[in-house]
């Protein structure tokens, strides 16, 4: 089975903790031990991840150094897809022993420019602050900002994905047997111009819907939505919550989701579920009941557990 792994970025730094290498090593190490379980068991995988708090982190530090010069967004989302990248593979190769080739991959995926998102910026990046602290950094370096829970947070443009371009390659490395780490925070956001170059503009891509369109694309048999939340509930946030263990994509979408957060995750599951595959969405230490239909909730055209 070929299986695409989306790991939160939530599951790599959780809300409230520090951004050091030490926090975030620690994360990684306990994705990789649930990642190689899949990997044990005979499946091909192809890993993808969050960027949101550490593209924010970077954005901040480079406006610190000369806030007169901030650092394009693209810029930041490869940098941030190489810095979590190595974490991974380095944990993941060292949790399997060095037996299974392991490689990152810098992913440019193409949007349109002409998407309405670039007009209205929905997508949370960085850390959390007070609404002071946040319009202080929206006047120093032009940010749009939105609430976020108690909290006020840096949001950007979050157009749809439409294209990887890189796609022969990922198919080369895992015709060779790699697991592939690619398409992280979304991947890198750029557009085609009309004499066919690519070049990077100001966004971020919501990670879960390039990494529906990765799995779609690849013809991957499962996708993995992995989060610190068990499920899917009905009625999030009430007393009256409740996991859901399986749902219809039409189900799926008539559900009301928090935009920010499960919605997102929602929405690429029913969208790849669409096209024959199955999606398991809950933590990322579940990733083999996820897998075998034991827990969290699966997302497939068929009724019931299996897929």
């Amino acid at each position: 089975m070929l299986v695409v792994a989306a790991v939160g970025g939530n599951a790599l730094l959780q809300r409230g903790q520090s951004m050091t290498a030490e926090a975030q090593r620690a994360n990684v190490k306990i994705a990789a031990d649930a990642l190689a379980q899949i990997v044990r068991a005979g499946h091909k995988l192809i890993v993808t991840h969050g960027n949101g708090p550490q593209v924010g982190l970077l954005a901040l530090q480079a406006a610190s150094y000369d806030p007169d010069s901030v650092y394009p967004l693209d810029v930041l989302g490869a940098e941030t897809e190489g810095m979590i990248g190595y974490l991974i593979e380095q944990a993941l190769e060292n949790t399997l022993g060095h037996d299974h080739a392991v490689a990152t991959l810098l992913t440019q995926v193409i949007v349109d420019p002409r998407d309405p998102a670039f007009g209205a910026p929905t997508k949370f990046v960085g850390p959390v602050y007070t609404l002071a602290e946040a319009q202080a950094r929206a006047n120093s370096v032009g940010w749009s900002i939105a609430q976020d829970g108690a909290h006020w947070r840096r949001v950007v443009p979050s157009p749809t994905p439409i294209e990887i371009p890189d796609m022969r390659v990922i198919r080369m490395l895992l015709d060779q047997g790699v697991i592939v780490i690619c398409t992280g925070g979304g991947g890198i956001p750029v557009i085609r111009r009309p004499d066919g170059s690519l070049i990077g503009v100001e966004a971020v891509i919501d990670k879960d819907a390039a990494s529906a369109l990765l799995a779609a694309d690849i013809g991957a048999d499962a996708l993995l939505l992995l989060t610190d939340v068990p499920a899917v509930y009905r009625n999030f946030g009430t007393n009256s919550a409740t996991p859901v263990a399986h749902l219809t994509p039409d189900e799926g979408r008539a559900l009301v989701m928090p935009a920010g957060s499960m919605g997102p995750k929602v929405a690429a599951a029913c969208d790849f579920a669409d096209r024959g595959g199955f999606a398991g969405i809950g933590r990322i230490g579940d990733a083999m009941a996820l897998l075998a239909g034991r827990a969290g909730t699966r997302i497939s055209a068929s009724k019931g557990r299996g897929g």
